[in-house]
């Protein structure tokens, strides 16, 4: 499959607008690969390089899987999608279900990490972990606190519930558009 090089600056906008409505975070460990959808996160520029920094609870399968192999892509789509790869990635656990014959996708070998791209969802960045953090919830103001992390739901529930997120700092080392 044909990659356009991009530039990540020339392509923030779009990638901060769709972030909110839902983009994959995909993982591998090794034969296991996982996408997990993300509404939270930031691109920026940290120690002169650009990252992609994704925020994952702590007890989420994507944890998991990115404690053991420290690379991920993200995978943001343009143009028309099926929605409903963002939907079966956002709503079940890949712990025990492969979510990547559920949802449909395709994956596409990677450029220079060992985590593939999704060619459903074509503007890729190839990120590799270059820090991580556990958020101090006592730190955070609320009612921020309350709302994100319930302290009476399950860390097992989908979305608010009480566990920290961990903040993965991804230098982005490629970028690109399939095609």
């Amino acid at each position: 499959m044909e990659r356009q090089k991009i530039v990540v600056a020339e392509y923030a906008n779009s990638i901060l607008e769709a972030l909110p409505k839902g983009i994959l975070l995909t993982s591998k460990a090794g034969e296991r690969v996982n996408s997990m959808t993300i509404g939270w996160g930031t691109l920026g520029t940290v120690w002169s390089k650009p990252m992609f920094m994704a925020l994952v609870r702590e007890h989420r399968f994507t944890r998991e899987l990115l404690d053991k192999n420290p690379e991920f892509t993200i995978s943001v789509p343009v143009g028309e999608y099926n929605k409903k790869i963002i939907a079966i990635c956002g709503s079940k656990c890949g712990r025990n279900l492969d979510k990547i014959s559920e949802a449909g996708i395709t994956l596409v070998e990677p450029e220079l990490i060992s985590v593939p791209a999704v060619k459903e969802l074509p503007l890729t960045l190839e990120c590799r972990i270059v820090y991580q953090q556990k958020q101090d919830l006592a730190a955070l103001i609320e009612p921020y606190r309350s709302k994100s992390y319930p302290q009476h739901v399950d860390g097992a529930a989908v979305g608010a519930n009480r566990d920290a997120h961990i903040a993965y700092y991804g230098e982005i080392v490629s970028a690109y558009i399939l095609k």
